[in-house]
């Protein structure tokens, strides 16, 4: 990762750097879209540079720190990442100006030549972005509104303290030449949410991707749950309440018990012991299984020993924080994966099940209904309807392998067709080209005034948090 101002962009490449703007390069969803989106941009020959305010070696994506990506940290000195784990969105904001301010009387950025922009999760910056740097477009990446997404507003000074920050999310977003977002049920959110916003600025549908390029055979030995020969029904979330787990295990119990031997439904996924939400929910999802009498076992650790010893009778297990060569091998021998949240902005899990050529059982509402095709890669039913989730889970239990192995291919040929990195670099890159085929009135003194005042209204939150 560089720290100091590097060389102009290659003479080979288009004129100009596309310059991409993220906050905390780690190792989530929303990571992982920047990372594939500057690889897939510059696998087509353009020059990328990503700024941020933090990357941890230890803790990011490896193209983000073995040479793949010119990842440049900077604005990290002045203001910390949050106040006592509070004030997180306004730190976040003051360090967001604080990179923009260093890189540009730096005249880092001026050395690159930006010939467009790509930011995403922060808008608020985009209006000093545009002043500072006028001749280069904005493409903002919208993941979903921050305001929607915003917890803890039952409390009225919660509501209040929200309020500049929504406003600032809304007004900043104007300065973008085009807003892209993951799916078309996010689009249809974003127009209902901002309507004035739509008279503004275009908004275009780049959907998330997978990588296509190496999991052509799923290479590995398959991971052994304990003895015994058991057909897998497989869920892969985050143990949080939002996801809806427990309607995979009432629709498992739905289903004949006669019909259920020598079957497992494995909950596997992200966990975090530190985080109350991931403890208190696994929790409840076992007190539900145990109430509807499936027997059940939790797996912390997965070497030879803890998985030798899952007990031969557990019908629901449980996977906390699986390795990636553990979520391989699952996706290798599972009959049909579950994905049971509604209105998922998009959801990468059911990409990844469907190129493994597994079929997908998923709610039918978000992102899923835009990547599952019902009854050809998998099922859409209503998350409402649990016997319509267990009558499916008992088709495929009884379903002829030729059938299942049709369907995963036809999944399989889905997600290599429209959703590899080659589909989303191109959709970007059109993006990109379209808003800078078009003029673009310069910013007038309107814009920094209006960073001023949004700055102001953020430190009058701040006052009213504390108040």
């Amino acid at each position: 990762m560089s720290s100091q101002v590097d060389a102009p962009p290659p003479s080979g490449s288009p004129r100009g750097t596309i310059v991409f703007f993220h906050p905390d390069l780690g190792i989530g969803g929303a990571e992982r879209l920047v990372v594939d989106a500057a690889v897939g941009l510059q696998e087509r020959g353009h020059h990328v540079v990503i700024f941020t305010n933090h990357c941890d070696p230890s803790h990011c994506f490896d193209e983000c720190r073995d040479g793949t990506l010119d990842v440049r940290v900077r604005g990290a000195s002045l203001v910390p990442m949050s106040i006592f784990n509070r004030l997180t969105i306004l730190c976040a904001i003051l360090r967001h100006f604080h990179l923009l301010l260093q890189i540009t009387l730096s005249g880092e950025l001026q050395h690159l030549e930006p010939r467009a922009f790509v930011v995403d999760q922060l808008s608020a910056g985009l209006p000093l972005l545009r002043f500072l740097s006028p001749d280069a477009p904005i493409l903002f990446y919208c993941h979903f509104p921050d305001l929607l997404l915003a917890q803890g507003r039952q409390s009225l000074l919660k509501r209040l303290y929200r309020v500049p920050f929504d406003w600032i999310e809304e007004w900043s977003m104007g300065f973008a030449q085009a807003v892209a977002v993951n799916s078309e049920f996010t689009k249809g959110v974003v127009a209902r949410t901002w309507p004035r916003l739509q008279e503004k600025v275009d908004t275009k549908v780049v959907y998330p991707c997978v990588d296509t390029t190496k999991q052509d055979e799923f290479p590995g030995e398959n991971v052994a749950l304990g003895e015994g020969d058991h057909k897998i029904i497989l869920s892969i979330n985050r143990f949080e309440r939002k996801k809806d787990i427990g309607l995979a295990v009432k629709a498992f119990a739905a289903i004949p018990e006669a019909k259920r031997k020598a079957v497992r439904l494995v909950l596997a996924g992200g966990y975090d012991h530190r985080v109350a939400e991931n403890v208190e929910y696994h929790a409840e999802l076992e007190q539900l299984a145990s109430s509807l009498s499936l027997r059940h076992h939790t797996v912390t650790t997965f070497d030879a020993s803890s998985l030798s010893s899952i007990p031969s009778d557990a019908s629901v297990l449980f996977l906390l924080s699986i390795p990636n060569s553990v979520k391989t091998s699952l996706l290798r021998t599972a009959r049909l994966l579950v994905y049971t949240p509604s209105n998922e902005h998009f959801g990468i899990v059911p990409l990844e099940a469907m190129l493994a050529r597994v079929p997908v059982l998923a709610a039918n509402t978000g992102g899923p209904v835009e990547t599952i095709r019902d009854s050809k890669t998998g099922w859409l039913r209503n998350p409402d309807d649990v016997n319509a989730w267990s009558s499916v889970m008992s088709d495929v239990l009884s379903m002829p392998d030729a059938d299942l192995r049709r369907m995963g291919a036809d999944g399989e040929e889905r997600v290599r067709s429209l959703f590899g990195r080659d589909n989303m670099a191109l959709r970007l890159e059109k993006s990109i080209d379209e808003i800078l085929s078009k003029k673009h009135a310069r910013p007038s003194l309107v814009i920094p005034i209006g960073v001023i005042v949004s700055v102001l209204l953020a430190v009058l939150a701040v006052c009213m948090h504390f108040s």
